[in-house]
């Protein structure tokens, strides 16, 4: 087999956008833009070398994700899981702007103000282009608020990481899934990612829109692009409203329900929908929508909000049991069986992802290495009928050209 490179992820549509690539390779080979398709891809500007591109094949987290032993219990469907919680922030701003329950914004202020970390790193909206991602580093309860809500386009706060290592002191990170994953691979190469980074924060990830999606929502809303002087995808509320603002102050709105669940879940790259790691198993910590449900299926009507906790290390149950200490946030005890009832599709993505693993192959010839994730007890979870019909549609769905990279679970 021929060895994986790093235009070989990209054209086998295994890229994630996190900009991991650019941070790698040296002397300006690799950066990060947006492409045709609305997601952001490395653009290679010089040969890489063997070594460059076996770099880049062994950290790309679109291409290897690996569980190493560890003291914590892992759960096939939802991964490292020391505690789980459902709860909210108690300081009201906070849960407000939050896009659920306010649970990362509280745990990122408790962080900064206890003079645990120095500075946040996360993602927020450009201060140039209200639809484009950028990196924030937050460094007060005003900068996290200023940067609080989901932000459903694509970001790479991978790209030039050099640059924030290099910075003084330490910081806590925060991401998609793929973004942690991707810096505790960087760490196995690069001492400085532990040195520096004090806490790893995930939230759930139904996957990536492109910018069409945001495109198509802004379109749905009335509002043309160079009228708009903020976009906000979700907060203030939970769920929260896709929000537009033009220039003379006009807001346009739009339903959770309608933004997300008819519009930008549309447009989500392939290499979400073979993604072992929607619920960020490599982080210290994980969030998400504790969803209240009816028959089976989340409700999505406004009212206040409330985060599910999941801690994932021992180090990130120290931190939430701080906070509690501190009075930041109020929980309420947990168990897995209703984790898969407020988060039902991440539930159904990894039982299936075996079965759409194997049309992959099928159809391309190889696969990303995924190993110790338990999809293999996943799959046994689901019924020959649903199996069959993951695997015709992801036969169906991909490219075929050879995806020079290997699975094994």
């Amino acid at each position: 087999m021929a060895e994986t490179t790093l235009s070989g992820i990209v054209d086998g549509r295994l890229c994630s956008g996190c900009g991991l690539c650019s941070t790698l390779i040296s002397d300006n080979k690799v950066s990060m833009a947006m492409s045709k398709e609305g997601f952001l891809r490395p653009q290679i500007h010089k040969k890489l070398t063997v070594e460059e591109n076996a770099l880049v094949a062994g950290t790309c987290p679109g291409n290897y994700l690996e569980h190493e032993p560890g003291n914590v219990p892992y759960d096939s469907l939802w991964g490292p899981v020391v505690t789980v919680r459902t709860g909210f922030a108690l300081d009201e701003e906070v849960r407000y702007q939050g896009s659920s329950g306010g649970a990362i914004s509280a745990l990122l202020i408790h962080l900064l103000e206890s003079g645990a970390v120095d500075y946040v790193a996360h993602v927020a909206a450009s201060e140039t282009d209200p639809l484009r991602n950028e990196v924030r580093l937050s460094r007060s309860r005003a900068d996290v608020l200023k940067g609080a809500g989901s932000r459903y386009a694509p970001s790479a706060p991978l790209e030039n990481l050099t640059a924030l290592l290099d910075l003084p002191g330490k910081f806590a990170f925060v991401g998609k899934p793929c973004d942690v994953a991707g810096l505790r691979n960087l760490a196995r190469v690069d001492k400085r990612v532990s040195e520096k980074t004090a806490f790893c924060i995930a939230f759930f990830c139904a996957g990536v829109p492109s910018q069409h999606g945001t495109l198509e929502v802004l379109k749905k809303l009335g509002v043309e692009r160079e009228q708009l002087a903020k976009f906000s995808y979700r907060g203030e509320g939970w769920p929260g409203k896709a929000k537009a603002v033009t220039h003379d102050g006009r807001v346009s709105e739009m339903d959770y329900a309608t933004s997300w669940g008819t519009i930008l879940n549309r447009h989500l790259q392939f290499r979400c929908k073979i993604c072992p790691d929607g619920t960020g198993e490599f982080a210290d910590i994980a969030c998400a929508d504790a969803w209240y449900g009816k028959d089976g299926y989340p409700e999505f009507d406004e009212q206040a909000g409330r985060s599910l906790i999941l801690a994932r290390t021992r180090r990130g149950e120290e931190l939430i049991a701080d906070v509690l200490q501190s009075q930041a946030i109020a929980v309420e005890a947990c168990d897995l069986a209703q984790v898969a009832l407020m988060q039902p599709y991440q539930k159904e993505r990894k039982s299936a992802l075996l079965a759409r693993l194997a049309g992959v192959w099928l159809k391309a010839g190889a696969l990303p290495r995924f190993r110790n994730m338990g999809l293999a007890a996943c799959s046994r979870r689901m019924g020959l009928v649903t199996n069959l019909r993951n695997f015709a549609g992801s036969y169906r769905r991909t490219q075929k050209r050879v995806i020079n990279t290997r699975f094994r679970n």
